[in-house]
């Protein structure tokens, strides 16, 4: 799980599954053809109500000023139902269209985390805040999970132990993917080793602005490689994909 009341995927999410039989572009097609969208409009299933969707990506530089807004907000200015107004996001961008859906609650957030079996995920990209991934917006699972989980409900709200909340970062999710020698800190596996204070460590990502890096790590170690000092970048770049059981060489 991640440490947040809202999820993250693309606004077609809540278009009907036949709808996208034969990929995105097939799924354009049909909108395009005002028979096939009045259908889909028809079977359209809200995700979440149209003021609780965020836009955060958009790839159409004409269409980048809509990020930040609600599908909502988009609707009104256009004067269009939020159901259309989804469906000409998809065409206009001609892409899912990454949006934010406001649809949990803290109080489950809290019980989830508190569920001994239950690890954790950012579900996020990996991206920097700087240059390109400036120009859209994401959601802050992807630079503050982690650190949310250890400084606000570790350390300030005492859900789990930090021993606990360590092994469900490494050790259980590791175990439960099967990656080869990896999740602890044991003779022969590989060195991945994350050093910070537990008194200092703390996200900063928002909705509002998500491209902000926590702080409190000190030190990062990949495959034995020291890639973070001092909270500094070193300029190693020892990263390998890593596979699990169910990787099959191509071909």
């Amino acid at each position: 799980m991640y440490t947040y009341t809202a999820s993250s995927t693309g606004i077609d999410a809540s278009l009907p599954s036949w709808a996208h039989e034969g990929g995105h572009r097939a799924l354009v097609a049909r909108l395009r053809d005002p028979d096939t969208r009045a259908r889909v409009k028809a079977d359209i299933n809200m995700t979440a109500p149209p003021d609780k969707v965020l836009i955060v990506s958009l790839r159409d530089e004409a269409l980048k000023s809509m990020i930040g807004k609600t599908l909502a907000e988009v609707a009104r200015v256009r004067g269009r139902s939020a159901e259309d107004t989804l469906m000409d996001l998809i065409v206009e961008d001609d892409s899912r269209v990454g949006c934010v859906f406001f649809t949990m609650s803290e109080a489950n957030v809290r019980r989830e985390i508190a569920l001994p079996w239950v690890s954790f995920g950012s579900d996020g990209s990996s991206m920097s805040n700087e240059g390109a991934f400036l120009k859209s917006s994401t959601h802050p699972r992807a630079y503050g999970n982690f650190a949310r989980l250890l400084g606000k409900y570790v350390r300030g709200e005492k859900i789990v132990p930090l021993e606990e909340a360590i092994r469900r970062l490494s050790a259980l999710p590791a175990g439960n993917l099967k990656l080869d020698r990896r999740g602890a800190l044991k003779p022969g596996y590989f060195a991945d080793v994350v050093v910070f204070d537990p008194a200092k460590i703390q996200d900063h990502a928002t909705y509002e602005k998500p491209h902000r890096y926590s702080t409190g790590v000190l030190h990062v170690f990949v495959n034995g490689a020291q890639v973070l000092k001092n909270g500094e970048h070193t300029g190693a770049k020892p990263g390998r994909a890593v596979r699990g059981p169910g990787w099959k060489k191509a071909k």
